[in-house]
């Protein structure tokens, strides 16, 4: 039986370098009057590996697109502390090296593929030749060459977050973002979408991914947590994740030594103790038992 935190579990995985730092982050929005409103993040950790993919799961409005605004320094925490690269989100050093994809492609559908990457490369100040040759890169990459002088407005979904992918890419970041890159496409744009995640994760850039669905990222993302009401309620690879949906699960609220021993007494009767897990990586006892 393996009882750990998640602050020993972070400790005992990996010594790879962190680009992503989160501890104790909460996010409350305010009415007018300055009075609580909703805590849409609450108590959220975790650490973001060089060269991995990490996924951010969870149902809409869980608290992964606002986690995602308070990495991009969009939103500032309401408590903890958010580290990218060892530096602040607000630090313009720290943001250079950041490419994102909001959950909307918002482009300007009167220019086309090569304009749009056009517009966007000169908003970083990138050299014209070296900006050049990124756009005709990128569009390689996503398959786009062909449609380089289309308007954007005419593209479909896919095309336009392929599109949308290759703006974030323009700056050649080292850290990408990707808020719902599936969300709306067929399974052919949804595989075309994974293939360019693959692609980039080989050419060494760390990947943060929502998605709502675990089945979508399942085969792309190393690590995950799963996020509902704002908090995170697993973590781990996705061997793990996968592996604790398939058991049975029976969460009680902070009970009292002598009570957790008494439970833990009554499901040892039931369940072989190789296959009981008791995680608390949130002051919640949790019981996994194999079916």
């Amino acid at each position: 039986m393996e009882i750990a935190n998640l602050e020993e579990r972070n400790e005992l995985e990996s010594t790879d370098e962190v680009v992503v730092q989160v501890q104790g982050l909460e996010k409350i929005f305010r009415d007018f009057w300055g009075r609580p409103k909703a805590k849409a993040v609450n108590g959220v950790e975790f650490e973001v590996r060089s060269g991995e993919v990490f996924g951010l799961l969870g149902p809409n409005g869980s608290g992964k697109s606002t986690t995602i605004k308070m990495l991009l320094g969009l939103l500032r925490p309401s408590k903890g502390f958010i580290k990218i690269f060892d530096q602040s989100p607000d630090d313009v050093k720290t943001k250079e090296r950041i490419g994102y994809l909001p959950e909307e492609s918002y482009l300007y559908r009167y220019l086309n593929s090569k304009e749009t990457l056009d517009f966007f490369g000169g908003l970083f100040a990138l050299d014209p030749k070296e900006k050049a040759k990124r756009e005709e890169q990128l569009l390689e990459m996503v398959g786009l060459t062909a449609n380089q002088f289309r308007a954007v407005g005419e593209f479909s979904k896919g095309m336009q977050r392929r599109i949308g992918l290759a703006q974030a890419l323009i700056n050649d970041p080292d850290l990408v973002i990707l808020d719902e890159p599936t969300s709306g496409l067929d399974p052919v744009g949804c595989r075309e979408i994974k293939d360019l995640i693959l692609n980039l994760k080989a050419r060494g850039k760390t990947i943060i991914l929502s998605s709502h669905l675990l089945a979508d990222v399942e085969d792309v993302c190393d690590r995950a947590v799963i996020y509902y009401g704002g908090k995170i309620q697993q973590y781990g690879t996705l061997d793990e994740l996968l592996t604790e949906r398939d058991s049975t699960r029976v969460t009680f609220p902070s009970l009292t030594g002598s009570a957790k021993e008494e439970v833990m007494n009554v499901l040892k009767k039931h369940v072989k103790e190789e296959n009981l897990r008791v995680d608390n990586p949130t002051q919640i006892w949790k019981v996994f038992s194999s079916r």
